[in-house]
């Protein structure tokens, strides 16, 4: 055999080892507090990441190449956070989904900025991220677009004067931003801002005496803007000592572990969110029901989807990245996303938009009012 032959077959045999060999995976972080009093939003938040992944690995990938989801347990603890990003930007990620709260995307908003990935949060609202040019990017609007709802449903279309507010202090970028927008907006319509109490969660709180307070200079509604258990164990207190007050919560709290948790309570309380539970969409029905295959019957809520639409997101820019381009040039660039509700834009600052929905707890369940 001739050499020319020998170094030709040498070549074909090294080029079949070659594409036989598996591509390299893509990699996608997701940071989110997976343990303590919010874990019911970081656990759905992964659930919903981790059904769009497999799902899309189901249909060959990205360009052939298989997804993986890094997972980080945040804490909810801005120290614990801040090691969890360090060690996935030394894996090298481009794009991290996460984190769940507004006071952990501002804990570690510093070193996501000193490199080059994106932090695509699935349900971080506070306006302190609006407007900004950085690495931070979310798949729905800030608090102002659910506080001002909510303001102008209870001032305008219920008449409502005056509130008291309650809101936890532990994760204060998300809770101050929503009061305020809140509160602006219900000012605005001739409303007032009766008593304010504030605290910071922890399983030694008394709620029986900040309900005391809340309700000593009789309001017309009460605002609870907090995590799910702490809003479940507020309105019990509240309902303990008046059972006709109205209740409005942050979207924050609306998961089904708030409906569990508050029980009797829970009925009647409104909330401004961007997940309509009584969608009969196909495609919204197909999404529920894959989801709750997978995870042993759990209903995704709002995080479970947002963190569905944030991967599903990722995903896209990967796939249509161009040479040179980074995947927050490619996001902006790419603008419109197709989510499992509705249709949103993100806009040259990172920031989408979603039209909000007032529900409100009947039966145990949410119920869609406008």
């Amino acid at each position: 055999m001739s050499l020319f032959r020998i170094v030709v077959g040498f070549c074909c045999l090294l080029g079949l080892l070659a594409a036989c060999t598996p591509k390299e995976p893509v990699r996608i972080g997701f940071i989110g507090g997976m343990s303590g009093r919010v874990a019911d939003l970081g656990v759905a938040g992964r659930n919903g990441a981790m059904l769009a992944i497999e799902q899309r690995n189901a249909a060959g990938g990205i360009h052939g190449r298989t997804v993986e989801l890094v997972v980080k347990d945040d804490g909810q603890n801005p120290e614990i956070a801040q090691k969890a990003v360090a060690e996935l930007l030394n894996n090298r990620l481009e794009l991290i989904i996460g984190p769940m709260t507004s006071s952990i995307a501002m804990a570690v908003l510093e070193q996501i900025n000193a490199s080059r990935c994106v932090l695509l949060s699935p349900t971080v609202t506070t306006t302190a991220l609006t407007g900004k040019d950085d690495n931070f990017l979310r798949v729905i609007g800030d608090t102002r677009s659910y506080a001002s709802k909510a303001a102008g449903y209870q001032a305008v279309k219920l008449g409502r004067r005056s509130v008291a507010v309650i809101y936890d202090l532990n994760n204060r970028s998300y809770t101050e931003s929503w009061f305020d927008d809140f509160k602006a907006e219900f000012e605005r319509h001739g409303g007032s801002v009766t008593t304010v109490q504030t605290y910071q969660s922890s399983p030694a709180t008394s709620f029986n005496q900040l309900a005391t307070v809340l309700l000593k200079n009789r309001p017309q509604l009460v605002l609870v803007i907090c995590n799910a258990i702490d809003a479940a164990l507020i309105c019990q207190q509240i309902r303990k000592l008046d059972a006709a007050v109205p209740i409005e919560m942050a979207e924050w709290a609306s998961t089904e572990r708030f409906v569990e948790l508050a029980g009797g309570a829970a009925e009647g309380v409104v909330v401004s969110q961007f997940l309509n539970r009584n969608d009969r969409s196909e495609r919204y029905q197909t999404f529920r029901k894959q989801y709750r295959e997978r995870f042993g019957g759990q209903e995704p809520g709002f995080a479970g989807l947002a963190g569905y639409d944030a991967a599903l997101a990722a995903m896209e820019a990967y796939g249509a990245r161009r040479s040179g381009e980074t995947l927050k040039q490619t996001l902006i660039r790419l603008s419109s996303f197709q989510g499992v509700q509705q249709k949103y834009q993100i806009d040259r600052f990172g920031d989408a938009n979603r039209a909000t929905l007032m529900t409100v707890i009947r039966n145990g369940s949410y119920q869609t009012l406008e």
